[in-house]
């Protein structure tokens, strides 16, 4: 499986970007998709994960109203809407995705990643 991730930028507190993430390849095991981000300095973090079975979702308690995710199943694409954005939100944002069918926040449960989009939110 191989995950393309586009849509980062360089954007001012309060702007809005979208992420898309394109799953290509051996994708008709894949239940699980999430968004990670890594800013300089700082361990990778969990942002949002969907899980194709039954459409659940989860957000990290930092992004939590400002963010939604959302995807296409038939065209194994997942996107994150980010809303309000600070400063605070640069990071490198990474896609990832897993056989399992729940929504997990640790990095190490996810089998695929992509690499990466950089996002910059100036203040």
């Amino acid at each position: 499986v191989q995950l393309q991730a586009s849509g980062g930028g360089l954007v001012q507190a309060g702007d809005s970007l979208r992420l898309s993430c394109v799953a290509s390849g051996r994708t008709f095991n894949i239940n699980l998709m999430g968004w990670f981000r890594q800013a300089p300095g700082k361990e990778r973090e969990f942002v949002a994960g969907i899980s194709w079975s039954g459409g659940s979702t989860e957000f990290a308690d930092s992004v939590k109203g400002r963010f939604t995710i959302s995807g296409d199943n038939a065209k194994n694409t997942v996107y994150l809407q980010m809303d309000t954005l600070k400063p605070e939100d640069t990071a490198v944002y990474y896609c990832a995705a897993d056989p399992r069918r729940l929504v997990l926040r640790w990095a190490t449960a996810y089998a695929y990643w992509g690499q990466g989009t950089l996002v910059t939110v100036s203040s």
